[in-house]
């Protein structure tokens, strides 16, 4: 699957300038029901950089799933299902609302393995996050992807929480929720919002709630428990699937060198994320 061709692309480079604009911070405030939204010259919230720097293709340039099809940026892996694997963010400083910024993005790697319900190829790409005073905050994020779904395929194991949790949260991610954040993401992907294609063409059960959307879930159970923890950095592994509508618990607890914090869904970890303090 990675033959030369699909490793060619390691090393390919894009930038993308934005704005950090006031009417994304309060969308999304709205969408996690705050009051108020971060304002010019407010610090962004850890994780609602992924609000920005969308990368934009032209309609004619979209894939059957909706994303930007395969081939021009990210290599064209023939595996037609794509989800969001994993990332690790590293912050130096907010970037913050009301300034020019910019995302830098490398591909580190390609690589493929053998899951327990066939080939996996995974694409793991570097963004670095400037404004005007230098680079804010480094991101690598490991994309996955999988073949089409079979009948019989066993169920991702599941993963029990990793201890007692100190802070717990239970929010329910519905279809409102989901339609918000992939426009305020500018996220095309279909398995967000067409359910006739995310089952009958993905084999899923329902709608897919957004990895980025539930590691914020997890850094946002932070900010409200412990508002005055500053972050250095975090690593977040998503473990199993969570779909709209249904209850999602956030929970978290302090560690000997951080925090640990994780999403339940049906009992079991759908997300992990270890949170190191600055």
């Amino acid at each position: 699957m990675t033959e030369p061709a699909m490793t060619e692309w390691v090393g390919r480079t894009r930038r993308v300038d934005d704005f950090i604009a006031p009417f994304q911070t309060a969308g999304m405030a709205a969408t996690l029901d705050y009051a108020n939204a971060p304002d010019d010259g407010d610090p962004l919230p850890p994780g609602w950089h992924w609000l920005f720097f969308a990368d934009l293709p032209r309609l004619s340039a979209v894939g059957a799933d909706g994303h930007e099809a395969r081939g021009d940026f990210l290599p064209p892996i023939p595996l037609p299902r794509r989800m969001w694997a994993g990332n690790r963010l590293a912050f130096r400083r907010p970037l913050a609302v009301g300034e020019q910024a910019r995302r830098d993005t490398e591909i580190m790697s390609v690589s493929e393995k053998q899951g327990r319900q066939g080939p996996l190829a995974f694409v793991t790409v570097h963004h670095t996050y400037s404004d005007a005073a230098g680079v804010a905050l480094e991101e690598w994020h490991d994309i996955v992807y999988r073949g089409p779904a079979r009948p019989g395929d066993p169920p991702p194991r599941a993963e029990a929480a990793p201890m007692r949790a100190r802070w717990r949260r239970e929010v329910v991610p519905d279809e409102v929720m989901l339609f918000r954040y992939s426009a305020l993401t500018f996220n095309g992907h279909r398995i967000h919002y067409d359910h006739p294609y995310v089952t009958g063409e993905e084999g899923y059960d329902g709608l897919i709630v957004h990895g980025p959307l539930t590691a914020t879930l997890l850094l946002d159970l932070i900010a409200r428990e412990t508002p005055e923890t500053s972050l250095a950095g975090v690593r977040f592994r998503a473990v199993r699937p969570v779909y709209a509508g249904r209850p999602l618990v956030l929970e978290a607890a302090p560690t000997d060198d951080g925090i640990a914090a994780w999403a339940l869904y049906d009992g079991a970890v759908a997300m992990r994320a270890d949170m190191a303090l600055a």
